[in-house]
């Protein structure tokens, strides 16, 4: 009897230990995970970065950066390890917790965006049935961090910043979100990422949203310029009126998080752009590979397998890269308009444009069911 009980005690211990190291590897794989995707998206900002200088300096004539590293290629780094040096100045009459805490909220929240895009078909962090609308409501939270920015600085142009980026991200994220609608309720039927992308899988190009949505594609992309607060809708920080908006007091490290969150959110737009107009992973033109049978050999069929994937990572990346270079060129072609238009912009004329096209959508779909 007692050796019986010793034994049950022996293997239920094993049992344990076995549970608590599948548990420790589970949190390690997950820790592992979002180190590459950290490293993958900071190596992104800075080759946008690079890109942005490059074709600005090419519209302009001029060379751009050239003498750090190779083609100027780590200049953005360069520039990040000197702010990261530089002191941290908080104003003496502001109020230091909110002038802390800003920042920490702008870049958050752009981060957390990450976790629901797939750069493939399992190449995702968090496959939620509810991604675009996780990634819609915690984007809302970064205007808190932009007015706390600018009332903690105690600087009547930097509050003014914060209350102009506050306006204008709250005009533009209804549009945005009813264009998001459209393509997720009616033409895929999910807020999953995954399944909208899976949903444009059929025809090659020919089944993107881009062109059964023509009218979302447009808004989409002015919205998410005007939530990146982008040229021409850089009213927030623009340099002639507010010095630099929000930033004015800013330096160092946390000036650095605000320049870094502007391109990541940035890069998420172009990603989203990609995911629900433009086909996601899937190649414009129809992929044979997967009609071959090649079951028989397993060496073949993980060569395949592993091909499809890489080749997936790489047409979601040339199609976000492709509309960044639309930014960038929008950048240096349009003037700044002043915020009264900008207003009436998302007010006026997006947000019924927004509305028409999803009433339009939801009709279409109950004559077609």
């Amino acid at each position: 009897m007692t050796l019986n009980i010793n034994l049950e005690n022996q293997i239920i211990q094993k049992f344990s230990i076995f549970a608590f190291y599948e548990e420790f590897l589970y949190f390690l794989r997950i820790i592992i995970f979002i180190f590459i995707l950290v490293l993958g998206v900071t190596i992104g900002v800075l080759v946008i970065v690079w890109l942005e200088r490059k074709i600005s300096a090419a519209i302009q004539q001029r060379i751009g950066p050239e003498y750090a590293g190779p083609l100027g290629i780590i200049q953005a780094l360069a520039d990040g390890v000197k702010l990261f040096l530089k002191e941290n100045i908080i104003p003496s009459q502001g109020d230091s917790s909110l002038f802390n805490i800003g920042p920490v909220l702008v870049i958050v929240p752009v981060f957390l965006s990450y976790l629901v895009i797939p750069f493939e078909y399992n190449v995702i962090l968090s496959n939620l049935g509810i991604g675009v609308f996780f990634w819609i409501a915690i984007s809302s939270v970064v205007p808190l961090g932009l007015l706390m920015a600018g009332y903690g600085s105690n600087n009547k142009y930097s509050f003014l910043g914060g209350l102009r980026a506050a306006a204008q991200s709250i005009s533009y994220e209804i549009p945005l979100a009813l264009s998001v609608l459209s393509v997720a309720l009616q033409l895929s039927n999910s807020l999953g990422t995954v399944d909208i992308v899976e949903a444009q899988s059929k025809y090659g190009f020919w089944s993107w949203n881009l062109w059964r949505q023509p009218i979302g594609f447009i808004v989409f992309s002015i919205s998410s310029l005007a939530e990146c607060e982008r040229l021409p809708f850089d009213l927030p920080e623009a340099e002639e009126e507010l010095v630099a908006g929000y930033q004015t007091e800013y330096s160092g490290i946390k000036f650095a998080l605000f320049y870094l969150a502007s391109y990541l959110n940035l890069l998420v737009s172009s990603l989203f752009v990609t995911i629900l107009y433009l086909g996601g992973w899937h190649s414009p033109l129809p992929s044979f590979l997967n009609l071959i049978n090649v079951d028989w050999n397993p060496v073949i069929h993980a060569i395949i397998n592993v091909s499809n994937i890489l080749l997936g990572i790489v047409f979601t990346i040339v199609k976000a890269y492709s509309f960044l270079f639309i930014c960038i060129m929008t950048r240096w072609t349009l003037p700044r308009i002043r915020i009264d238009q900008l207003l009436n912009l998302g007010w006026k004329f997006l947000l019924p444009i927004a509305l028409g096209n999803l009433l339009l959508t939801a009709s279409l779909q109950i004559l077609l069911l």
